[in-house]
């Protein structure tokens, strides 16, 4: 059985975690296939990407018994070496999703937890059904996140909340998510409105919506004067282009 599938309709790609009868818990062999399935993407036809989990749950976390089968390795070798530029596997497989130059909106719903939610924390934008249950799970297990949370989570929490859910594995629900930052919106079918919002997005300019991500990425990160040159270069580098032609035709003829 495939573990992860990705469909592309529409300019819009759907990539589903495929384990439903393990509420998507991720297996090492579903770990490499995330990945594939993002570097895959890197040169598709699409506008936008939509990441959902099968059946009840978004993604239960990292499937303990898979990592059994690491017990015994040299763990220095396992997660110290980088195998993935500055990276190792497992944080490659959810900044490999942030690296994509689309927006990628994750739909949630049912769970949310530990590697789910570091894949979740990645994102653009996150959509949750009103019961999704949340947590920063990896202190249960006696352990720290560890695959890039660490780089995409204090970017959406406050220190004090993001050190409370760490030390705490506290399960929290989709509008406490929404209050501290952690979830972008509630509704009743996540995918449906991700893909109501994802269809929005693949009208607009690509070279737009690329550069948008990224000078938003920048704005995240770097100094005034950096951010303010970053705008500048991204707006040369649009005017005139034929994708921003063809924005202002559309505008104008809506007008």
């Amino acid at each position: 059985m495939t573990l992860v599938t990705t469909t592309i309709e529409n300019r819009i790609a759907r990539v589903t975690l495929n384990r439903a009868d393990k509420l998507n818990a991720i297996s090492l062999e579903m770990l490499d296939e995330v990945i594939a399935a993002a570097h895959a993407l890197k040169d598709a036809p699409a506008n936008c990407v939509i990441l959902e989990g099968a059946g009840r749950g978004f993604c239960a976390g990292i499937d303990v018994m898979s990592l059994s089968s690491l017990l015994g390795q040299d763990m220095q070798k396992v997660l110290v070496e980088r195998t993935h530029g500055e990276r190792n596997r497992f944080q490659e497989f959810s900044l490999a999703w942030r690296d994509l130059d689309m927006p990628v909106i994750a739909a949630l719903h049912g769970v949310c937890f530990g590697a789910g939610l570091q894949l979740a924390a990645a994102a653009d934008i996150r959509i949750a059904a009103p019961d999704t249950k949340l947590s920063v799970m990896e202190m249960k297990w006696g352990l720290v996140p560890d695959m890039g949370g660490m780089v995409t989570l204090p970017k959406l929490l406050r220190g004090d909340v993001l050190r409370r859910l760490t030390y705490t594995a506290e399960v929290i629900t989709a509008p406490h998510a929404v209050d501290c930052g952690l979830v972008t919106e509630i509704a009743d079918e996540p995918a449906a409105r991700a893909l109501e919002l994802a269809a929005l997005i693949a009208t607009q300019s690509p070279s737009a919506i690329r550069a948008a991500k990224r000078l938003a990425a920048v704005a995240e990160t770097h100094t005034e004067p950096a951010v303010l040159m970053a705008e500048a270069q991204a707006q040369a580098a649009l005017i005139g282009t034929p994708d921003q032609m063809a924005a202002i035709a559309r505008g104008m003829a809506k007008k």
